[in-house]
């Protein structure tokens, strides 16, 4: 079914200014990224999620936006936007944009207005206190604002900010308010898009700890913004930010009547963990948990473009992560995070790339690549906080990387072009002329992903291993098997399997990180080098009795 086309998309997230300069003005824009859209395509991307591109004063990422109704002129004009989906269209990739309608920048006319003169209805946009509340919640971003409270002078009172102080709430519970996001939605479909990334989905519902700002009914809300979005098109998609307690899931997809699909930061945290401990466990006890509603969908990633969040663990395994993938403190952030891409944290260990890469394809949902990851790009640490992640794309060893003909004095944002992952050692040019590189491994691999709807649509099964170290898990959709077995440790293993489903004899290798001995009728055994994967399709499943 068409409409449910993110259940085996390959979502690919990019920072506009950060990918291609299609003008020679140091910045990335609409026009570079369209230049780059036969890329996308021939990498085997079907969808593209951009970070955030209104108009703004760009002091959060862009995250501070000032018009809803207009793209910051660095990166182009809705005509170069309009005319980037339509040539994205020409090349079947869909578009999501980011929908961002928890908080405004301070220099937002709503605010502006609201602020100069109290009586207004956009004072009522926002949340206002006149004394300062004596107990509040943390602030998002701890160590950076001490209060979710600021004093507005011209107002006399203070406004609440759950994120930067230049960022006030929004009054997501007064219907004025709701209307407006729903106008922003409409405007936005008019393009052609595919559907929204609803940014901090959880704080967007719940004004916890200010009284009368919760929505009021928040699960009506959500279903009122997904009506809003499939006006026009049963296909538009809601995407979630929403990291809450598994038991808390269920609420944002419903009866897949309200978010289509949530980013599974769940599943991240488990990862990591696993990669960090060497252990399976965590990961088999994520497959064991039952699905979301069959109209929806996970949308799992091992970095996105901000911090590797690992609020979801416990201290001590948050401090197990840290020491293996973050050992120095400017690599953390927030007292929660790590702002380090995938390839340094694996040391630019090839065989653990694919092989986390690889796990991350093979989990029930649908896989999120973030830019320059299918090249292996790395940080920089000199910049602060999450932008370390969003240095410019790598495209070639050219001055600049490819990135922009601009003096390099003039970019946005410099390149990184020292060290084992600077763009004379990682590009796309050299990769693409390299059977053997990374890039033409992750086409490989979403290539065959595309040809095993199993996991977007199956249940998977956890397959008792009889190693720590080893996770294997399976799919049966339609009378089709796939098996996956993945070796989190650098040591070479031989391992048996558990199953009443399936004997190895029956497995077939489809991909994998060597060339194996065939599984043969006298197999009991599974072999796998160190951080090795093998996909294999089973040729004959037992049937039910």
């Amino acid at each position: 079914m068409d409409e449910l086309w993110y259940k085996d998309a390959i979502f690919y997230a990019v920072d506009v200014e950060s990918f291609q300069d299609g003008n020679g003005d140091g910045t990335g824009d609409f026009k570079g990224l369209a230049s780059r859209l036969d890329y996308l395509g021939e990498m085997g991307v079907t969808c593209l999620w951009l970070l955030p591109f209104y108009a703004t004063p760009n002091r959060d990422n862009g995250y501070d936006v000032k018009d809803y109704y207009s793209i910051d002129s660095r990166l182009g004009s809705l005509q170069d936007f309009s005319d980037f989906v339509a040539a994205a269209r020409e090349r079947n990739i869909r578009i999501l944009i980011d929908l961002i309608v928890h908080h405004t920048s301070d220099e937002h006319p709503w605010f502006q207005a609201g602020t100069m003169d109290t009586t207004s209805k956009f004072h009522d946009f926002y949340v206002w206190r006149e004394e300062k509340p004596q107990q509040e919640t943390e602030n998002i971003f701890p160590g950076e604002e001490s209060s979710v409270w600021s004093y507005e002078k011209r107002a006399g009172a203070y406004y609440h900010h759950k994120f930067y102080s230049f960022e006030p709430d929004l009054n997501v519970a007064n219907p004025e308010v709701q209307e407006e996001i729903k106008s922003i939605i409409e405007f936005w479909l008019a393009f052609g898009i595919d559907g929204f990334r609803v940014d901090a989905a959880t704080h967007l519902l719940s004004g916890k700890g200010t009284p009368g700002t919760s929505v009021k009914r928040p699960a009506a809300f959500l279903k009122s913004l997904r009506k809003t979005a499939t006006k026009k098109s049963a296909s538009t998609i809601l995407l979630a930010e929403a990291d809450v307690t598994p038991d808390k899931l269920g609420f944002y997809y419903g009866r897949g009547d309200r978010i289509n699909m949530l980013f599974n930061f769940l599943l991240d945290n488990y990862i990591f963990l696993a990669l960090a401990r060497e252990e399976a466990e965590h990961v088999a006890e994520f497959l064991e948990r039952p699905l979301p509603h069959y109209r929806c969908q996970w949308a799992n990633f091992l970095r996105n473009l901000d911090e590797l969040d690992l609020e979801r663990l416990s201290e001590k395994e948050r401090q197990d992560v840290f020491k293996r993938f973050a050992p120095k403190a400017e690599m953390r952030i927030f007292n929660r995070g790590i702002r380090r891409r995938l390839a340094p944290m694996l040391n630019g260990d090839r065989k653990h790339l694919e092989m986390v890469n690889s796990l991350l394809f093979t989990m029930p949902g649908s896989p999120l690549i973030v830019y320059g990851d299918e090249i292996g790009m790395g940080e920089d640490l000199d910049l602060p906080g999450r932008t370390s992640v969003r240095t410019p794309m790598q495209w070639d060893s050219s001055t600049n990387g490819g990135f922009s003909s601009a003096p390099t004095s003039k970019l946005f944002r410099k390149p990184v072009t020292t060290g084992p992952f600077g763009i004379k050692q990682v590009n796309v040019e050299a990769q693409l002329h390299d059977d053997n590189s990374l890039l033409n491994w992750m086409k490989r691999l979403i290539l065959i992903r595309k040809n095993c709807k199993e996991i977007g649509w199956g249940t998977p099964k956890v397959v008792k291993a009889s190693l720590p170290q080893v996770l294997v898990h399976s799919y049966d959709w339609e009378g089709n098997g796939l098996v996956f077995a993945h070796n989190l440790s650098s040591k070479p293993c031989r391992f048996s399997i558990t199953s009443r489903k399936f004997h190895p004899r029956q497995f077939v290798d489809i991909f994998c990180d060597t060339d194996y001995e065939p599984t043969a009728e006298h197999t009991t055994e599974i072999y796998l080098e160190g951080y090795g994967y093998r996909w294999f399709r089973v040729n004959e499943l037992k049937k039910k009795q």
